[in-house]
Order: structure tokens, then sequence, then C-alpha cells
């Protein structure tokens, strides 16, 4: 546990809470603005519905590729560090991919813009957590979670808007720009940690991340919810797409109307899941249960009309942040990728995701372009079931809220006070 969370007073802790949410929210944006404008770009640059789907999926393959690198450079630098060098990075892929002459052009700029969101997402998490104590991390990782969400709703329905009123370039070249501002922020409001680094070698750092990959309710968690997270992708990012093709009568702005509902309601989601998920024995549990009602629900989207389709995104996008909310939670309370390791942990959990959630929404394009996206919708509501299971194989102590320490062979619980130092 860092000692910033016990020094700072409540003004710089509160003032460094909120640079990184904004941080957060300006990220998103910059995922989910491509998604937006996707049947602009495709006019635009003659491409096909499977070469959009590489595009998207080159931005998840770069997220992934760098989760472990950027979990290793935030052992070795300090998450602060690599934050704000991932906002550099990332502004400047997302600024350059407005100027793409070809969709191959972009999906290569794209990759760029991923691998910086690689170095953002994991040592950002951890320090936003470095500056908050044991027992209150769930609400605080619920709400940067929620950031996500916020400005996921953002890049759709306003870079639909902007992409309209000015061309699709101008709804990512925005998103660039506030992402090089808020580098230039971040220094400013973000305190340095109070622990003194020393320098590790790499046989150090290869060691700590072996145990991260060793460890079996890290693979779980991954791997188990890897389905979850491609569904609730290219629900967001493909609906546009799907709605230009089965409702041709609907606007763009309509369109994109309907994914930003579910944007919508993963912000009180993220807070809300972030709690329950620290006052509950077995969290693992809170991940299966709404996990299976969120995959059910996918299989409806081509079959509902519109008033349907706004009360089921609603649904999804609340599940969505109860979901994550846990899931992010979980690896800051297991020993393997506890304190300083949680930024190692927590990019082992997203790598794999990606990588699977990139193929997966590459072959949903795929599926959508050849076969139809009925077909496409069931394959996703099957893929985000399918490995669910494996949620089981999370840790007791993982699985289980900071409070309680199950032990084995009859003895009795220990109990940690949930505000004492994990």
């Amino acid at each position: 546990m860092s000692a910033a969370s016990w020094e700072l007073d409540r003004t710089s802790r509160r003032n460094a809470a909120a640079t990184l949410l904004i941080a957060r929210i300006v990220y998103a944006f910059n995922w989910y603005n491509v998604g937006a404008v996707l049947p602009l770009i495709g006019t635009h640059l003659g491409a096909s519905t499977f070469q959009l789907g590489i595009v998207l999926g080159a931005f998840l393959a770069g997220a992934g590729l760098f989760q472990l690198p950027a979990g290793l450079a935030a052992l070795r630098w300090g998450n602060r560090t690599v934050s704000l060098l991932a906002l550099v990075l990332m502004g400047t892929f997302s600024l350059a991919s407005a100027f793409a002459p070809s969709w191959w052009v972009l999906a290569i700029l794209r990759f760029g813009a991923g691998g910086g969101a690689a170095f953002f997402f994991a040592p950002a998490l951890g320090l936003m957590t470095s500056y908050f104590p044991a027992g209150s991390r769930g609400p605080v990782i619920g709400l940067f979670n929620s950031g996500f969400s916020i400005g996921s709703g953002a890049g759709l329905f306003a870079g639909a808007l902007v992409g309209v009123a000015y061309g699709w370039p101008s709804a990512l070249a925005i998103g660039g720009i506030a992402l090089l501002g808020m580098a230039v922020i971040g220094p400013l409001t973000l305190p340095r940690s109070r622990i003194v680094r020393v320098h590790r070698p790499l046989v150090e750092l290869l060691t700590a991340a072996r145990q991260v990959l060793r460890s079996r309710s890290i693979w779980a968690l991954s791997v188990g919810t890897s389905g979850l997270w491609a569904a609730y992708y290219v629900a967001a990012q493909y609906f546009v797409n799907f709605a230009y093709a089965a409702h041709p009568n609907w606007s763009l702005a309509l369109a994109a109307a309907v994914p930003t509902v579910m944007i919508i309601f993963e912000i009180p989601g993220g807070p809300i899941g972030g709690w329950l998920g620290e006052r509950s024995h077995q969290m693992r549990r809170v991940l299966l249960a709404w996990g299976v009602v969120a995959g059910l629900g996918i299989f409806l989207i081509p079959l509902l009309p519109l008033a349907g389709l706004v009360g089921l995104f609603a649904f999804l996008g609340f599940s969505d942040g109860v979901i994550f909310a846990v899931l992010y939670l979980i690896p800051s309370y297991l020993p393997e990728s506890h304190g300083e390791s949680l930024a190692l942990g927590l990019a082992v959990v997203n790598s794999i995701q990606i990588f699977l959630g990139s193929a997966l929404s590459v072959a949903f394009g795929y599926i959508a372009g050849e076969v139809g996206y009925g077909v496409a919708w069931a394959f996703a509501g099957a893929i985000s079931l399918a490995p669910l299971p494996l949620l089981t194989w999370v840790s007791g102590r993982g699985g289980d809220s900071a409070g309680y320490v199950r032990t084995r062979g009859g003895r009795p619980r220990g109990v940690i006070p949930p505000h004492r130092p994990a």
C-alpha cells in the first residue's frame, strides 16, 4: 500500500482523483469516436464492413499487446510517470488518425493509439487506488470506471454530431487534442508517490510478472469475462453500423443515441458495483449473476423495436458498470497483484481480455458482412456466456470481500478491518 494514501490531505486527494477521472473520460472518448463515424469513414475511404472491423480490431490489438510492458514500466518508473507518458502517446496517434488517407493507414495509427491506451489504463488505476486506503477503493474504482462510460457516451454521440457537421477527421482530431491537453494539466495536479523508488533489475521485474502470469485467479477473471468484454465492445461500436443497415430510416444521430443510453447507465453502475463488491463475501458471484443476465440480453438486440432497444441498452450499461467495477476491484486484494503490483495485475487482465476481444470483434464484423447481423449478434451472445463458468476458479481470497480471509482445514476466518491496509 502506498504511503501517499495516508499522507495526502483531502484537497490534494480530491484534485488528483478529479484529474484522473477527466483523463479517463477523454481517454474513453478516443475509444468510441471512431465507432460513431464508422459509416462516414467507410464511405470516404472506400472501406468494407470487414475492413472497418480491422480498423476497430487494430486499436484493440495495440491496447492488448502493450498491456504487460505498461505494467512492467509502472513497476519500474512508477504509475504517475507512465500514465502521463501514455496521454502524450495516445493523444499524438489519435490526432494523426484524423489525417489518414486510407483505411489501412488509419488502422496502423489506431494501433498506435491503442498502444498509448495500454500505457494509461492500468498505471492510472493503480495511481488512483494509491491515493485511497483499503476499504474505500471500491467506489473509487467504480467512479474511475464510470469515467470511461461518460467518455464513451461523448465519443459516440458527440462524435457522431461532429462527424456529420464537420467530417469524420474532426471527430478524431478533437479527441487527440484533448488528450494532449490533459498531458499538460496532469503534472500540476497529480502528487508524486512518497515511496522512494530504487532501481529494479530486469530479473526482478520479470519475477513479479511471472507471479501474476501464473495466478489462476487472474487467468480466470481475464478469460471468464473476455466474452462479455467483446460483446459490450461490439454492441457499442457496431450498433451504429447495424442500425444503418437494419433501420435505414433512422438518422445517424438516432442510431448513435441508442448505444449512448448504454454508456449513460454505466455511470451509476460503476460506483454501485464497487460498493457491492466491497460488501460481498463472494465477489465472483456478483460477476456470475450479472454476467449471465447481460449475456442473455445480447441475443435480443436484433429482435427488439426502438423502445425495447432503449430499455435493453439501459440494462446492459448498468450491468457493464457493475461487472467491470468488481472485476477491477478483485486484483487489488489478490496477494499476487495488490499494492505496487496492481498495475501489473490489471495489465495482464486487460491484455488477455483485449487480445481475445480484438479477435472476436473482427470475427463479428466478418460474420455480419458475410452472413448477416442476426447471426453476428447471436454469436456475440454465445461468446459472452460461454467462458463465464471459469469465474468459479477465482480464489477465495480474491473472490471474497476485503474484510474476510478464508482459511482451510476448518479453521475460523480471519477478519481484516476495511480501514487497515491490505
